[in-house]
């Protein structure tokens, strides 16, 4: 992974610049993946947040 890049914990959600947070989970990058008209997953994507929505009665 790059040097001097912000990362989020997956467990407590706190911006942290190292792979471990602090609480011991690990850290991603909270950037978005990059748009591609070729994206092969998106149906898959689009699905399970329509899922999750509509289990959250958003829908």
């Amino acid at each position: 992974m790059a040097k001097n890049q912000i990362l989020k914990c997956t467990g407590c959600g706190k911006y942290t610049m190292k792979e471990l947070c602090a609480c011991g989970n690990k850290a991603v990058s909270p950037k978005p993946p990059k748009y591609s008209p070729e994206d092969k997953y998106g149906d898959y994507r689009r699905k399970v947040k329509h899922d999750d929505l509509v289990s959250k009665g958003l829908l």
